[in-house]
C-alpha cells in the first residue's frame, strides 16, 4: 500500500484511488479495508497516520455514495465500532498533541479532509459534542496559520475553507433549512474579529472562512459581514502591510455577494440590492488604487487583480438579475478604471483586466447596460480581439488602448495608465506604449481643440498626482518625450501659451526635493519648454540657472550637461553673440566641485543670458 509512502503527493493519491476502488467491493472495503486504516490513522508513524486518516474520510464517502444507491445510510453500511472509530480519531490526536510541531502541519489538513468527507457522508453526529471538537480545530488552524512554514500554509487554509463549509451546511442547519442562530452568530462574531488580528494569516483565513459559509449562515448576516471585510479592505499601510489579507477580503466580497445573490428590493442584510450595491462597487473600486510595494515589489497587484475579477463577476451578475440597479454612476467609474489598469506596465495585470474590460463589452447575455461610448469601443475593440489580441504583448495591446484617448470619459484614465508604461524602466512597455501615444498625438496635431483637451487632462493627472511619486515621476518622463517630440509645437509658437506656463510652475513645485530620478526628470521637462516663447522661457532659464548650483553635485553635473544638449537643438534660446561663450563654459567647468566656485561661473551665465542672479536665502537665526 502507498498510503504511507514518504511523499505526500503519493499518499494523497493513493487516499483517492481508495475512494474509486470502493463502489467495486463496498462490502471488503467496510469489513476489512476500513478497519485497518483506522488502525493506521492512530498509530505511531506520522506519514502512516496522515494517509491513513485521509484514506478513512476517502472510503466512508465512497460508501456513503454506495449506499444512496440502495437508500441506505452510511451508518447501515460501516459497524458502529467504525463509526466510534471515526469519531475517536480527533481526540486521540489532540491528547497526544500530535496538532502541534511539524506533525501538526500534516495532521491539521488530514483531520480537516476528515472532517469534510464525514461531513458530506451525512455521518449522525448532529449535537454530538464531536463537532464541537471539530469547530475547535478548525478555529484555532486559523488562528494559528502563522506558525506553520510558508509551504504548506496554502495547502493548510484549503483543507480547513473545505471542511468547514462541509460542516456548516451538515450541522449547523434546522430541517426547514435555516441556520442554526446559535452557531450562526458565533461563528460570524468570530471571524469577523479574526480580520483584525495583528496576524495576516489570520486575517486572510478569517475572511476565507467567512467567504466559505453556506447561504443560509449569511443570510440576515450580510451588511454584518460585509462592513468587517470592507473595513479590512480600507486598512491603510501605515496599520501594517496586509496586502494578502486585503486580497482575499476582496475575494471574500465576491463569494458572499453571489451567495447572498440579488434583489433589486431585497434587505441589505440579506442580499445585494438597491441600497447597498454602491457601496459594494465603492470598496472594489478603491481597491484598484492600491499600490503598495514592499520588498517583494508591487504587492498591491494582488489586490488589484483580485478587485478586477470581483467587479466583472459581480457586474454579471447584477446584469442577469437585477440590470436595474446596476446605474450609470458605477458603470462609468468602473470601465474607466479598468481602462486604467489595461493601460499600466505590468504585463499580467494588464492582460487581465484588458480581458475582463472586452468580457464587459461584448457581453449579450447579459448585456452590460450604461457602458460609456459603447459604439465607439465596439469599433476600436471589435468582437475579434476577444480572441485575437494579445494582451500581455506591449506590441499589440498598446496600439489599441491609445485609442481611447480619443473618448472624452476615458481620457483621464487611460492616460494615467500609459504615463505610468511610457514613463516606466521596461524597454518593451516603454516603447510600443510611447509609439502608441505618439501615434495618436500626430493625428490630433492640426486639431487644436483636441490638443488642449489632451494638455488640459494631462495637466489635470499632474496636479492630482504632484505627491504621488509613483506617478509623477514616470509622467515627466513622459512629458519630456513629448516636449522633445514636438507634440505641443502648436503651443509654443504662441506668446506665452497657458499650457507652458503651467507645466512649468508645476515642475517647480519638485525644486527642494531630495529625490535625484525625479530631479533629473524636471531637468528634462524644463529643457523641453525652452521652446516656448516669451514669459515661458525665462522662467525656465531661471530654473535651469539655479539648479546649476543645486546641493547634489550630480544634479549640477547632470543641469549643464542636459542644458548644452538644449542649446545644440534650439540655437535660438541663446542671443548668437553669447552662443559660444555659453556652451564654452558650460562644457569646460567643473560643475561637480566647491558651491562657492561654481555659484561664479553660474552668475557669469545669468549676466550673459540676462537672467537676474538667484540670491541665496539667508538662513534664520533659532
Amino acid at each position: 500500500m502507498k498510503i504511507n509512502h514518504w511523499d505526500g503527493v503519493i499518499r494523497e493519491l493513493a487516499s483517492e484511488a481508495l475512494h474509486n476502488l470502493t463502489p467495486q467491493a463496498p462490502d471488503y472495503m467496510a469489513t476489512q479495508v476500513l478497519p485497518q486504516l483506522l488502525t493506521m490513522a492512530t498509530g505511531p508513524d506520522l506519514h502512516g497516520r496522515h494517509g491513513a486518516i485521509m484514506a478513512c474520510g476517502e472510503v466512508t464517502h465512497a460508501l456513503y455514495e454506495v449506499g444512496l444507491q440502495t437508500n441506505r445510510t452510511v451508518v447501515d453500511v460501516i459497524s458502529p465500532e467504525c463509526v466510534d472509530a471515526l469519531k475517536s480519531i480527533h481526540h486521540v490526536l489532540h491528547e497526544r498533541k500530535q496538532y502541534r510541531g511539524f506533525g501538526g502541519a500534516l495532521m491539521r489538513p488530514a483531520i480537516c479532509s476528515l472532517i469534510g468527507k464525514l461531513s458530506l457522508s451525512k455521518m449522525p453526529f448532529k449535537n454530538d459534542p464531536i463537532i464541537s471538537a471539530w469547530q475547535w480545530l478548525i478555529d484555532d488552524t486559523i488562528h494559528n496559520l502563522h506558525l506553520f512554514s510558508s509551504g504548506v500554509k496554502g495547502g493548510i487554509i484549503v483543507a480547513v475553507v473545505s471542511a468547514l463549509s462541509a460542516l456548516c451546511e451538515e450541522y449547523y442547519q434546522d430541517q426547514t433549512g435555516r441556520a442554526d442562530p446559535q452557531m450562526q452568530d458565533a461563528l460570524v462574531s468570530q471571524y469577523i474579529g479574526g480580520l483584525k488580528s495583528p496576524q495576516t494569516l489570520t486575517r486572510s483565513g478569517s475572511a476565507l472562512a467567512l467567504s466559505c459559509l453556506p447561504t443560509f449562515m449569511i443570510r440576515g448576516k450580510f451588511k454584518q459581514i460585509f462592513d468587517g471585510l470592507r473595513q479590512m479592505c480600507s486598512v491603510s499601510q501605515m496599520e501594517g502591510n496586509f496586502t494578502e489579507a486585503r486580497r482575499d477580503a476582496v475575494r471574500a466580497i465576491t463569494l458572499v455577494c453571489v451567495k447572498a445573490g440579488v434583489c433589486a428590493h431585497g434587505r441589505p442584510d440579506s442580499t445585494l440590492c438597491s441600497n447597498n450595491i454602491a457601496d459594494v462597487y465603492g470598496v472594489l473600486l478603491s481597491c484598484l488604487n492600491d499600490y503598495t510595494t514592499d520588498s517583494r515589489g508591487d504587492v498591491g497587484a494582488w489586490v488589484r487583480e483580485a478587485a478586477v475579477t470581483a467587479l466583472m463577476e459581480l457586474t454579471m451578475l447584477v446584469a442577469r438579475d437585477a440590470p436595474e440597479i446596476l446605474s450609470p454612476d458605477l458603470v462609468k467609474p468602473m470601465m474607466c478604471c479598468l481602462a486604467q489598469q489595461m493601460a499600466e506596465k505590468i504585463d499580467r495585470y494588464r492582460a487581465h483586466a484588458g480581458n475582463a474590460f472586452l468580457h464587459l463589452l461584448h457581453s449579450t447575455k447579459p448585456a452590460v447596460p450604461h457602458i460609456p461610448h459603447r459604439e465607439e469601443l465596439l469599433i476600436i475593440l471589435p468582437v475579434e480581439t476577444l480572441t485575437s489580441l494579445n494582451w500581455n504583448a506591449p506590441s499589440q495591446a498598446f496600439k489599441y488602448i491609445a485609442q481611447l484617448l480619443g473618448l472624452p470619459e476615458y481620457r483621464y484614465h487611460t492616460l494615467l495608465g500609459l504615463s505610468v508604461s511610457v514613463g516606466g524602466l521596461t524597454e518593451s512597455t516603454g516603447h510600443f506604449s510611447s509609439q502608441a501615444l505618439f501615434d495618436f498625438l500626430r493625428g490630433i496635431q492640426s486639431d487644436e481643440a483636441a490638443l488642449e483637451q489632451f494638455g488640459e487632462t494631462l495637466l489635470r493627472i499632474f496636479r492630482d498626482s504632484l505627491h504621488n511619486s509613483r506617478v509623477s515621476t514616470p509622467l515627466l518622463r513622459t512629458l519630456s518625450q513629448m516636449l522633445a517630440n514636438s507634440c505641443f509645437e502648436i503651443f509654443a509658437t504662441q506668446e506665452d501659451h497657458h499650457f507652458g506656463l503651467d507645466l512649468l510652475n508645476l515642475c517647480k513645485e519638485y525644486r527642494k526635493s531630495k529625490d535625484v530620478a525625479r530631479l533629473r526628470a524636471c531637468i528634462d521637462v524644463f529643457c523641453g519648454l525652452i521652446q516656448f516663447q516669451g514669459e515661458v522661457r525665462k522662467k525656465v532659464w531661471s530654473q535651469l540657472l539655479m539648479l546649476l548650483c543645486h546641493q547634489f553635485p550630480v544634479i549640477r553635473k547632470v543641469t549643464s550637461s542636459e542644458v548644452y544638449e538644449m542649446l545644440l537643438t534650439y540655437d535660438d534660446a541663446v542671443c548668437p553673440e553669447v552662443l559660444d561663450d555659453v556652451m564654452t563654459l558650460l562644457s569646460d567647468t567643473n560643475w561637480e566641485s566647491d558651491l562657492a566656485t561654481v555659484r561664479a561661473h553660474r552668475n557669469q551665465l545669468c549676466d550673459w543670458l540676462g537672467v537676474p542672479r538667484p540670491r541665496p536665502v539667508a538662513k534664520g537665526t533659532i
